[in-house]
């Protein structure tokens, strides 16, 4: 198991933070981000996605459930917000499986809600607010 930890010292510091996890994830394309409401779980898509040259308008796709961009190399993201759903059978009807297993890169919001859905190889992604309201991303991958 490997671990990787990447501090964001404030909002000024996002993009720089979205870079070096870029740098970090190698040729992983699942990601399941933990954490609390308000722990910058978004915030830090957006700046993953920004980094990555979508020039789409990012947002949460926190009633659609997914959103769809394509990065500066034509590759497809899926950002995913599981807050919402009311249970696992409206995973299966949206065809979770055309999206996780695409080989695009997904990034998954609120992931504890379809533990048993995730592909084995899933990156979990954790964020956490510290005291002083730095976030502090640890990235646990199975390597």
């Amino acid at each position: 198991m490997k671990e990787t930890i990447i501090e964001i010292k404030s909002l000024e510091h996002y993009p720089a933070a979205a870079q070096e996890f870029i740098e970090k994830i190698g040729n992983k394309r699942i990601f399941a981000f933990y954490g609390k409401m308000g722990t910058g779980k978004t915030t830090f898509i957006k700046s993953i996605c920004e980094a990555m040259g979508v020039e789409d308008i990012i947002n949460s796709p926190t009633f659609a459930i997914v959103n769809e961009y394509e990065d500066a190399e034509q590759n497809t993201i899926f950002h995913f917000d599981f807050y919402r759903i009311k249970n696992i059978a409206e995973v299966y009807n949206m065809g979770y499986e055309e999206y996780l297993y695409s080989d695009a890169y997904c990034f998954i919001e609120w992931p504890e809600l379809i533990e048993e859905l995730l592909p084995e190889e899933s990156t979990k992604v954790f964020m956490e607010e510290n005291e002083d309201g730095s976030r502090r991303v640890r990235i646990v991958s199975e390597e």
